[in-house]
C-alpha cells in the first residue's frame, strides 16, 4: 500500500525548495555543462529542507554542505588550453608598486603576496620594485619583463579621481604602458592600477567590502604564466 506523508507546512516547504534548486541546478548544468560541485554531489535537498524548517518555526537542521565550487567552472575540451593557478614551484613574478597613494598601494600589495604564498609562490620568488607612481609602472615593468627572469610582472598602483584632467593624462598612460610592456615582451604584465573616484571606493577594493585588487592580480599573473607555459611547451606560442 501506498504511504502519504503528513502534510504539515515544513513538509510542504522543504519538497517545494529541494525540488525547485534540484530542478535549476539541473538547468544550469545541461545548459552550460559548469558549475559542477568539487565534491561531485550536489547537497541541495538536506540545504534546503534545512532553510525550509528554519522558515517553519523549528530548529534548523545543520551539518548540511553547500556544494563548493573551484575557479574552473567549465569542461576544457581537446585542443582547449586553460591556465592552472597553482604556480609551479621555480617561477619567478615581479612586482612594480607605486608609492603615490601608498595608504592604498601597500595594502593591494599585501593582498597580492598573500595571494601568491596560498597559490605556491615563495616569497624569495617575488621581487617587488617601487616606483614614484603610476606613470612610471610601465617602464619599469617593461625592463622587469624584458630581462627573461620572470614569468609574470604584476603593476600596483592607485589612480584617484581629482579635480583637474590630471586624473585621466595618469589612467591613460598607465593603462596603455602597461599592455604595452606584456605584448612587447611576451610576458603577462597584469594590471593592478585601481582607477577610483575617491579614496573611499579605492580602500572598498584593497582589503575592504569589495575584496582585494591586488590579490586578483597576483591569482591572474600565475594562471597567465601557466597557460603561456602551456602553449610554449605544445609549440603553440613563441
Amino acid at each position: 500500500p501506498l504511504r502519504t506523508l503528513p502534510s504539515t507546512p515544513t513538509t510542504i516547504a522543504a519538497m517545494m525548495l529541494s525540488s525547485r534548486a534540484t530542478a535549476q541546478v539541473r538547468a544550469v548544468d545541461n545548459r552550460t555543462k559548469a558549475m559542477v560541485p568539487c565534491t561531485g554531489r550536489v547537497h541541495t535537498a538536506p540545504v534546503m529542507a534545512s532553510m525550509a524548517t528554519k522558515a517553519a518555526g523549528a530548529p534548523a537542521v545543520f551539518g548540511a554542505q553547500a556544494p563548493c565550487r573551484s575557479r574552473r567552472t567549465f569542461k576544457v575540451m581537446a585542443g582547449e588550453y586553460v591556465g592552472a593557478v597553482t604556480s609551479e614551484p621555480s617561477w619567478k613574478y615581479g612586482v612594480v608598486v607605486a608609492r603615490f597613494n601608498s595608504l592604498v598601494t601597500k595594502q593591494l600589495l599585501e593582498g597580492a603576496h598573500e595571494v601568491f604564498h596560498r597559490h605556491g609562490v615563495k616569497a624569495e620568488n617575488v621581487d617587488v620594485a617601487w616606483v614614484p607612481g603610476s606613470f612610471e609602472l610601465p617602464v619599469v615593468a617593461k625592463q622587469m619583463a624584458a630581462s627573461g627572469k620572470y614569468n609574470a610582472i604584476v603593476c600596483i598602483g592607485a589612480v584617484i579621481q581629482g579635480a583637474t584632467t590630471h586624473y585621466d593624462a595618469v589612467v591613460s598612460a598607465a593603462t596603455n604602458g602597461v599592455l604595452n610592456a606584456g605584448t612587447a615582451t611576451g610576458v603577462p604584465v597584469v594590471f593592478g592600477v585601481l582607477t577610483t573616484d575617491n579614496l573611499e571606493q579605492a580602500l572598498d577594493r584593497s582589503g575592504g567590502k569589495v575584496g582585494n585588487k591586488g590579490g586578483e592580480a597576483a591569482l591572474t599573473a600565475i594562471e597567465m604564466a601557466s597557460l603561456l607555459a602551456q602553449l610554449r611547451k605544445d609549440g603553440k606560442a613563441a
